[in-house]
């Protein structure tokens, strides 16, 4: 009888190794996902804490809102809050990063909430929500369903930990907004939530540049090679972005990614109330953005649609543009005109 050989094969584990090692999906300083289903993140952008110096005007704090699955958020007050009588709107906002990378920590997500909390004057809630691929979509969904949730609970309970924030706001003026990845799901969180709720009144959504897609390319996706070459979103990018989130084996026409690809039906029987859409000019999103816009008013939707010129996706966190600060600070007197408004 032949003995069992039990000498380790180091070309078999070898090769194994290298096979497991495999990238299959990568953009380049964001994300790099292995064969083997590890997902690595480069820390591209650095994570800060909550600190805010006094003379911002805003106090700002994270909390856990879902031990278990890891759900948090960062709350920004602002401090003249404690000094008036009047309670101040809810913003309840997600991060931007093509549903697979961000998080409310992010240095830049952090300093624009900063200025829009103080120069807006609204209470907003910044949820860190699961990414892609290890979540796909619905998972970010889910987790902004399940924020409103809480926050419902946490409004209606006298003795919550969380009154330090919730006594400033008014929870019949709530509203839900987000960037890019975080514009696609507020507005997929408002479709779940409809434009009131016992105790809780939604009075609009607030979509910047919101990262929506299809199988068929509009004119500024297919001129996307014309786009300055500090573009946060090309058009490779939001392709790889798409293939990580969206459920496996569907097609860019899911509705999580084309919320038109059933044209005004949908839409039309959507309970939503009114929408603002914050349009870049030189965003390969552009007229993906402007015909979502004029497809929601055909549908009988409160619209107001906002258009940015000289500046492309995702300037007002980036800030990587020449008139950044100034789109910026116009983005922001629009939010808080839009808050007052509704």
């Amino acid at each position: 009888m032949a003995a069992i050989s039990l000498r380790h094969n180091t070309q078999v584990n070898n090769n194994a190794q290298l096979q497991r090692d495999v990238i299959t999906e990568e953009i380049e300083g964001l994300i790099r996902v292995r064969r083997d289903g590890r997902v690595e993140r480069p820390p591209i952008v650095p994570n800060v804490s909550p600190a805010v110096t006094p003379e911002r005007g805003v106090t700002a704090r994270d909390i856990m809102i879902h031990k278990e699955t890891h759900l948090w958020a960062r709350i920004y007050l602002p401090l003249q809050s404690y000094q008036c009588n009047n309670k101040l709107p809810l913003l309840v906002y997600f991060h931007g990063g093509g549903f697979c990378v961000g998080s409310a920590a992010w240095s830049c997500y952090h300093e624009f909430l900063i200025n829009l909390a103080a120069k807006a004057n609204c209470v907003i809630v910044s949820i860190d929500y699961k990414l892609a691929p290890e979540n796909r979509l619905p998972a970010a969904y889910d987790d902004g369903t399940s924020v409103l949730n809480w926050v419902k609970r946490e409004a209606l309970n006298p003795s919550s930990v969380q009154n330090w924030w919730l006594s400033h706001c008014n929870i019949n003026s709530m509203f839900l907004g987000g960037d890019s990845a975080g514009a696609n799901i507020a507005f997929n969180v408002a479709t779940r939530m409809g434009p009131s709720s016992t105790n809780m009144s939604l009075k609009g959504v607030i979509l910047i540049q919101p990262f929506f897609g299809g199988e068929e390319r509009t004119l500024s996706e297919k001129n996307s090679h014309q786009q300055p070459p500090n573009s946060a979103l090309t058009l490779p990018v939001s392709d790889t972005y798409w293939r990580l989130a969206l459920p496996i084996g569907s097609s860019r026409d899911h509705p999580y990614c084309n919320p038109l690809a059933n044209g005004t039906t949908r839409l039309r029987e959507l309970r939503l109330p009114s929408i603002m859409v914050c349009v870049s000019e030189l965003d390969i999103l552009r007229d993906r953005n402007l015909e979502f816009s004029t497809t929601l008013a055909r549908a009988g939707k409160r619209v107001e649609t906002v258009m940015y010129k000289g500046v492309g996706h995702a300037f007002q966190v980036l800030h990587n543009y020449q008139l950044s600060h100034s789109r910026t600070q116009e983005m922001i007197s629009h939010i808080r005109a839009f808050l007052i408004n509704q």
